[in-house]
């Protein structure tokens, strides 16, 4: 009798114990491997809405510079990079030929301006003779007859006529000696506006041979006053580059020479010669700095742009990582797992099967009002064991924070951003420990 006697005795206290260690052992392995949320708090700061897009520097205007005349050059006074002003001399052409001539039209002229000269004489001549005769005449018709007569009158007039053409070549001689000045005047390769000589084209002693196109010598731009970035814009961004544009956004940008510098600038104009590209639409947008006085922005330099869209200086914002969270079903309160509907891959990859075999594709009023509820969102905050959806409307977002414009959601609350095992958690606390000196 004491053996079953102890023996129920024993199985009593085991059963005891085993009962009074069910519950503590129940809530450790709840503990352990409970997961835990990773949150953030719902702040208050600045939001700035940029699209960002790639450009090339180039100067507002480039001059090429060319030449009109032939010749070989005998003085070249500009070279890579030298600052110049307007009208100074840039190169030479050798004058030899031009001044020749100019030498041999100005002859040409002294000698068109002698026979206006000598032609004036004659008919000062031919007008006394005239005079003389109609005064014989008056005395006796018979001192002169009508032969004599009609001689003195058509001389007269034929000398007038000579004037004429006399006076008509000197100014066919001046047009040629102009002519020949300009030509020895383009012999002097000026600069037509103040800039940098951004590239040279020539040498000096290299003949030039302008007969059949224009050689061109150098190219001139003023990069110090004002310098162009050309942006390379897909077309889906336009339209918030036209309202940056209306509300004279700022736009940034970095080159790759000064990594630490940012630049600002401001649109210019929105181009609409577009460029497809891989069926890719792209438009060049010009946004212009100034000035350029360091000259640090080159002609060809890559920019990383940032335009400006939008900003809200005191905004209240949450975390991006918020927006793109989405919890298991079974984590969530049981009223807001209809939420969840069609958001895991498998839903999602079943009903976009279905729509494409089912539903007949939406038209462009449908998906324009659609594309103006996509504000509407939700973000998921703890609320005891589970999370509770909150909807939020959202506003403009840069690359961490997204703006809050109406919601349950006050400064300093916790939303989600992410799950993680507090047995993971622990144990990677235990070997960072062990790890440890």
């Amino acid at each position: 009798m004491r053996f079953p006697i102890k023996t129920t005795i024993a199985l009593v206290v085991l059963g005891g114990a085993a009962a009074a260690s069910y519950s503590p052992a129940k809530q450790f392995l709840k503990d352990r491997y409970r997961v835990l949320y990773q949150e953030e708090e719902v702040s208050t700061g600045p939001v700035v809405f940029e699209v960002n897009s790639t450009g090339t520097v180039q100067p507002v205007t480039s001059y090429h510079v060319g030449s009109f005349v032939s010749g070989p050059i005998v003085k070249l006074n500009a070279k890579f990079n030298d600052p110049v002003f307007k009208g100074k001399e840039l190169a030479l052409v050798d004058e030899l030929v031009y001044k020749a001539n100019v030498n041999r039209d100005q002859a040409a002229l002294d000698t068109r301006v002698a026979d206006v000269q000598r032609v004036n004489a004659l008919l000062k001549q031919a007008e006394h003779d005239l005079n003389r005769a109609e005064a014989l005449r008056k005395t006796n018709k018979d001192f002169v007859s009508d032969t004599e007569w009609d001689q003195f009158c058509c001389n007269r007039e034929s000398l007038m006529a000579q004037l004429k053409l006399a006076e008509a070549s000197v100014t066919q001689a001046k047009a040629s000696l102009d002519y020949s000045n300009a030509q020895l005047e383009y012999c002097k390769i000026k600069s037509p506006t103040d800039g940098v000589v951004i590239d040279q084209k020539i040498d000096e002693g290299q003949t030039l041979a302008a007969q059949f196109q224009t050689p061109e010598l150098f190219v001139i731009a003023d990069i110090k006053k004002e310098i162009y970035v050309i942006a390379t814009v897909d077309e889906a961004d336009i339209g918030l580059i036209k309202q940056a544009q209306k509300t004279e956004q700022p736009v940034h940008f970095t080159v790759d020479a000064y990594p630490d510098d940012l630049f600002e600038g401001h649109i210019k104009e929105v181009r609409m010669n577009s460029t497809t590209t891989q069926n890719v639409v792209t438009y060049p947008v010009v946004v212009s700095v100034k000035p350029n006085p360091d000259m640090k922005l080159m002609p060809g330099m890559t920019a990383n742009i940032s335009f400006q869209v939008s900003e809200r200086t005191s905004a209240l914002r949450v975390p991006n990582s918020a927006l793109r969270f989405f919890p298991k079903p079974e984590q969530v309160r049981a009223e807001d797992r209809p939420l969840l509907e069609g958001v895991t891959p498998q839903a999602d990859k079943e009903k976009e099967k279905n729509k494409q075999s089912t539903e007949p594709t939406p038209s462009a009023r449908e998906k324009a009002a659609a594309n103006r509820k996509r504000t509407h969102r939700h973000v998921w905050v703890a609320d005891g064991e589970f999370l509770r959806a909150v909807e939020v409307v959202i506003g403009i977002n840069d690359s961490r924070f997204t703006e809050i414009v109406s919601g349950d959601l006050p400064a300093g609350s916790k939303v989600v951003t992410g799950v993680g095992l507090k047995a993971q958690s622990q144990n990677q606390a235990q070997v960072t420990v062990e790890a440890s000196p």
